[in-house]
Parts: structure tokens; C-alpha cells; sequence
């Protein structure tokens, strides 16, 4: 059966209460027929109050140019493109992180493209919220709402997870209302999945069905862990595998759309890849976890801080990595003028570099997901006439699209594309397919994207 990845939300298989470890005894208050038994009902008092639910709705336009041998038949003044709007509806989850402040967190994907955002709080009030924030790479939005006697939920360090863990998901699933559902940790650090641009997440057996997104995954303490996202879905259903967004990640995005409303990415400067079982042979290591350091860029804060090619990274602040991706998540996400400790491996030889984290330059990178769903997964980049692909992620739409590392886009369909803006302008709201006009090597090509 072919596997689906589906952006919908996160909830999670019951497990048997009696194999849970040791908790607070707030945790087990009651007794039947003089028997303990376990509950979670405790915790879920204090903690429920802190998931809304996220009403949306809004308006799709869609454009889509009229061929030149239709216009022809209307006249000089025939308009070059039809116009098409279809009203929508959404349903998904919140979690209030502030309660005086009123700020609270779901999916990008849950109020994109909304013209007005509803709350449901858990007392039956109903409350319009204001959008603060968007970073569509990561997937994470910040609203904001005025309202009094909030409840926020407290956040948890989600680096310090192990596979295991006991989790909890909180949502409003199908809109039938707040659900509360259990699980385990059943993975960290999940990339290359093709969901997102920045990944690395925590997976779960989550029971995982639509309207949970932006909901919250938490810990038997009721602290927040991560931000329910996404599940595989093979012919839509839910097979227990379960994404959510680490909380760590959450906080430091969260703290940069606060500041300047908006994220203003870290970067490293190094190209890399996963640490291959082959590449480790050829280093001479026994490790097969970390990132593998292919190239520094000159004047980067991995170049200031004295990283070289061959490098591997294998922790960040003191924490483990396994996958390139999972650095590349991690740092973009901490936000330009971080300060990290990186833990690598050369010639054999541990060494720790701090390093200060750069900016992204707007003109040079990115989200290209939200430029076009078959871009997903691509690193676009100006150069003289045209947008480079400077990186393709394995598995990813982009790379699924045909397109490689290197390739020129200097069109999309008949029109001339010069930088990152008119690839965005031209590929906005259209529907069915699209050719680029690409330069790979010595050859020009066109690309259909569906």
C-alpha cells in the first residue's frame, strides 16, 4: 500500500495506564472499591484549559492565464488571465503559551490564506484573533486574542525526550469537540520526510485524524512537548505514526515573532549531508549519527568559528544529533545572533567550536514550499538572471518534481523569470500544471510541475 503524508493534526493510541512508571500522586487520586486507580484526569484538568480550538475561514483566488489563441477572439482589450474565487471554511487546534498576553500557537497551515481566525476556549467562549506571525518553513503560526481568566500550558524541555516517553495529545478532531488521546515517543529527530522545509520532529503512535493540527502533545506533567502537525495516511487513515513539532523549536520561533514579527532565520554557512555508513567507513569512525560537512562558506559564522569541510557535526549544545537535516532544523530555527556550542569530529579527534549564528538574506533564500507545493524541499537562490536550485532534499516533492541541484529556473511556462519575487508572482494561485524553463548544464529543459 503507498504511503501518504498527510498535514492534518495528532492524537494518540490509548496504552495500558498500568505500565506507566511512577507519577505524581496528584495523578492517581481515586480509588474504586478501595483499589488506586491510575488517571491522567488530574493533570488534564489543569492542562485541557490551555487547547482552543481554530476556526478559519477565507477566500482562494486562483489565476489562470487565457491562452493567446482564445484572447485573440475578444479583442485587443481581452483581459490575459481569469480570475477565480472560492470561498473556504477550516477547523483546527490552538495552545494559549501566555495567558496574559493572550498569545497562542498552532499550524501555518491551519490560517493560511484566512481572512478572519475564531477562537473556541474551553469555557464556551468564542473570541476573534489577531494574526501576529507566520514561518511557514517550520510550519508554526502565533495568534494572538483578548480575553480574560485564560489558562496557559507550560512547556517542557523537548530535548531531554527519549524514545518511550510516555505522551498525551490534546485536539479538537473532526470538530467533534476537545479529545484527549495517549501514546508513546515512538522517534526524535524525524526528517527528510517531505512535510515541511525545516524538519525534525518528534513522532508519535499518535491516533492522528483531521482538525488536531495545532493541538498539543504533552508530557505526564502536562507540560507542553510539541505541536501536533502531521501523520501518515495511507488512503487517509490513521496507521499510528504521528508528527509533532518540538517545543524547543516552537519557543525560539515563537520568541522571534514576538520581537520582530516575524523569524529571522540563523545560519550556519556549511553544505552538507547525512553521516553514511560508507562515509563513516571512510573516516574511520564507529559513530554513523551526525552531519557531514561537505562545504564552508568563505566569511560564515561556520567559517569564522574554524569549521572545515570534512567535518562532522555531531551534537549541538551538548545534545545529540543524527541527520544533517536535524542541524539544519535546529539551527535555522534558534534565529540569527544565536550563540551554540557545536560539537564535531576531525581526523578522528572530538573538538567543541562556539559559534555565532548569521542571518538569512531575504534576497537569497527561501521558503520555496510556499512558492509552489512540487518546489518543496528545494534551497533557491538569485543569481543573474534566474533562480539557482543550490540544494535539493532527498525524497522531497522537489526532488520527486525531476529537479536537481544546480538547475536554472529562468521561466515558468512562457513568461521570463529573473529573480526569486517574479518566480513567486508568476507561480501564485495557479492551479494544474506548470512548466519551468530550466538550464541544467548546456541544456535547456522544461519541467511540468503538478
Amino acid at each position: 500500500m503507498k504511503t501518504k503524508l498527510s498535514v492534518l493534526s495528532a492524537a494518540i493510541l490509548g496504552v495500558s495506564l498500568s505500565l506507566m512508571p511512577a507519577i505524581s500522586q496528584a495523578a492517581i487520586p481515586m480509588t474504586v472499591e478501595g483499589q488506586m486507580l491510575p488517571s491522567l484526569a488530574p493533570m488534564l484538568e489543569r492542562t485541557t484549559p490551555a487547547v482552543v480550538s481554530v476556526a478559519v475561514s477565507g477566500t482562494h483566488v486562483s489565476k489562470q492565464r487565457i491562452p493567446d489563441v482564445f484572447r485573440y477572439f475578444f479583442g485587443p482589450n481581452a483581459p490575459q488571465e481569469q480570475v477565480q474565487e472560492r470561498p473556504f471554511r477550516g477547523l483546527g487546534s490552538g495552545v494559549i503559551i501566555d495567558a496574559d498576553k493572550g498569545y497562542i500557537v498552532t499550524n501555518n497551515h491551519v490560517i493560511d490564506g484566512a481572512d478572519e481566525i475564531k477562537i473556541g476556549l474551553h469555557d464556551g467562549r468564542e473570541v476573534k484573533a489577531k494574526l501576529i506571525g507566520t514561518d511557514a518553513e517550520s510550519d508554526i503560526a502565533l495568534l494572538q486574542i483578548e480575553a480574560k481568566n485564560l489558562t496557559a500550558i507550560r512547556t517542557s524541555d523537548s530535548d531531554s525526550l527519549r524514545v518511550g516517553d510516555f505522551a498525551v495529545a490534546i485536539g479538537n478532531p473532526f470538530g467533534l469537540g476537545q479529545t484527549v488521546t495517549s501514546g508513546i515517543v515512538s522517534a526524535l529527530g524525524r526528517s527528510g520526510l517531505g512535510i515541511e522545509m525545516l524538519e525534525n520532529f518528534i513522532q508519535t503512535d499518535a491516533a492522528i485524524n483531521s482538525g488536531n493540527s495545532g493541538g498539543a502533545l504533552v508530557n505526564l506533567n502536562g507540560e507542553l512537548i510539541g505541536i501536533n502537525t502531521a501523520i501518515v495516511a495511507p488512503g487517509g487513515g490513521n496507521v499510528g505514526i504521528g508528527f509533532a513539532i518540538p517545543a524547543n523549536m516552537v519557543h525560539n520561533l515563537v520568541k522571534q515573532l514576538i520581537e520582530h514579527g516575524e523569524v529571522r532565520r540563523g545560519v550556519l554557512g556549511v553544505t552538507g549531508q547525512d553521516l553514511t555508513s560508507e562515509l563513516a567507513e571512510g573516516f574511520g569512525l564507529d559513530t554513523q549519527h551526525g552531519g557531514f560537512v561537505n562545504e564552508v562558506m568563505p566569511g560564515s559564522a561556520a567559517d569564522k568559528a574554524g569549521i572545515k569541510g570534512g567535518d562532522i557535526i555531531v551534537s549541538v549544545n551538548g545534545r545529540k544529533i543524527k541527520t544533517f537535516q536535524e542541524l539544519r532544523a535546529k539551527v535555522a530555527t534558534m534565529g540569527a545572533g544565536a550563540r551554540l556550542e557545536l560539537g564535531l569530529i576531525r581526523d578522528g579527534d572530538e573538538k567543541t567550536v562556539k559559534v555565532t549564528l548569521g542571518e538569512a538574506s531575504q534576497t537569497s533564500e527561501t521558503a520555496a514550499g510556499v512558492i509552489h507545493p512540487m518546489l518543496q524541499g528545494a534551497t533557491l537562490e538569485n543569481v543573474n538572471n534566474g533562480v539557482e536550485i543550490t540544494d535539493v532534499a532527498q525524497g522531497s516533492p522537489a526532488a520527486l518534481s525531476g529537479l536537481q541541484k544546480g538547475d536554472l529556473i529562468v521561466g515558468v511556462n512562457r513568461t521570463k523569470i529573473k529573480d526569486l519575487k517574479s518566480l513567486k508572482a508568476e507561480l501564485k494561485d495557479q492551479e494544474g500544471a506548470v512548466a519551468l524553463k530550466l538550464i541544467r548544464g548546456k541544456s535547456q529543459l522544461y519541467l511540468v510541475l503538478r
